[in-house]
Formats: C-alpha cells, structure tokens, sequence
C-alpha cells in the first residue's frame, strides 16, 4: 500500500506561517515555493508531498481524499460543509477574527436588513441565531465599499487590525468566530496511512507547544 501523504496548503499568509512549522517537524519543500509556479511539490522526505492550493479549495481537496491533510483557516472550514474531515489540531497561526462590521456610529434599521459577505453561511447561521431577517449578498472583496455605496447595512468580514475598517469610515462590531490556522486530516487516509500521519501530528503538535 501507498504510505505517501499529501499535504494541502493554503498560499499567502498563511503558507509564509506554516513552512516553519514544518520544518520544524522535519518537512521542508525541495524548492522555493514562494517563487515557483508549480502546484505540486517534492520535500526533503521522499514519503510526503505539498500541494499548494486556494484556502477554500483545501477542505475540499481532504474531504474527497485528493490530499491526505491540510491547512486552512478556520474560516473556511465554518464555510465548509462536507463531512469526511478530523480537525485534530489548531495550529495557532494567522490569528485574526470574524466579525460583523459597520457606518461608525450608524445603528442598523429595523426589520430585515442586507449583509454583504463572501462568508455566507458562517453570515446565515449567526443571523438566524439572534433571529434577525437578512438578505445576504455575497461579494468575493472590497467588502468595506458595500455600507458605504448602499449595497449592505452591515458586512461580515475578517478583522486583523481593524485599519482597513477604519480607513473607509467602518467599526467592527460583533465577534463572530475567532479565527486560526487548522490541521485537517482526511478520515479514510488515517485509517489507511494511521502510522505515518500520526508520527506527522505529533512532530506538528510538539511544533506548536
């Protein structure tokens, strides 16, 4: 049986926090990845391989068993809605917070509003629980012109610092989910690779510790 495993990982931020951790845990690319165009990628240990995907595609990628495990930001497993995934350790990077954001000083209208979000779900499961009526719109970026064009009363968005909120006349208001970097594990791969996959979690966790 193959005992190869395959590692999604999610480019930009959070790929720059996550080669530490695995080369802490003996794992480095056999390249530089931040200046290839490749997607794929040999490391320095012949039984694992990188894939180098969007954050959203990462929990799609484990669940059908495309990559044994991956990385990716807790928000985009709360947008995730297949099953088949374990999300056996946080690894505590590219920490920031999801959040409903605003007008400064600019209470929301009565009755339904509009909230425009790439974050759709994560967006209807925390309105339906304050049992408030919205319309959500999904938009892919520039959230913060959507209050202000008329297009949203409220967004939900990811803050980190809050400057970009800041800088077009917005407040963060109400904490959705505090958001980090997750290890996911695809369930079948660690019934059929549980050796292999599990030396890698424990070199990760002691990474992490």
């Amino acid at each position: 049986m193959d005992q190869r495993i395959t590692i999604a990982l999610t480019k930009g931020r959070i790929l720059k926090e996550t080669l530490p951790l695995l080369a802490a845990a003996g794992i480095e690319p056999a390249e530089d990845i931040a200046s290839s165009r490749k997607l794929v990628f040999q490391t320095n240990d012949p039984g694992v391989q990188l894939l180098l995907l969007r954050g959203s595609d990462v929990p799609t990628y484990v669940q059908y068993g495309s990559a044994d495990l991956g990385v990716a930001g807790k928000d985009n497993l709360l947008e995730h809605s297949g099953d088949g995934i374990y999300e056996p350790l946080d690894l505590g990077i590219a920490r920031c917070r999801l959040m409903t954001a605003g007008i400064k000083g600019q209470t929301l209208p009565e009755g339904r509003i509009r909230v425009a979000t790439k974050f759709v779900q994560s967006a209807k499961r925390y309105y339906a629980n304050l049992g408030r009526q919205v319309d959500i719109i999904k938009l892919y970026g520039a959230m913060e012109l959507a209050p202000l064009m008329g297009l949203a009363d409220e967004i939900v968005d990811i803050v980190d610092t809050g400057n970009t909120l800041k800088a077009n006349g917005l407040e963060a208001r109400d904490l959705i989910a505090d958001i980090s970097s997750r290890l996911i594990v695809n369930k079948a791969a660690l019934k059929m690779k549980h050796e292999p996959i599990n030396r890698l979690l424990e070199k990760l966790r002691a990474a992490v510790s």
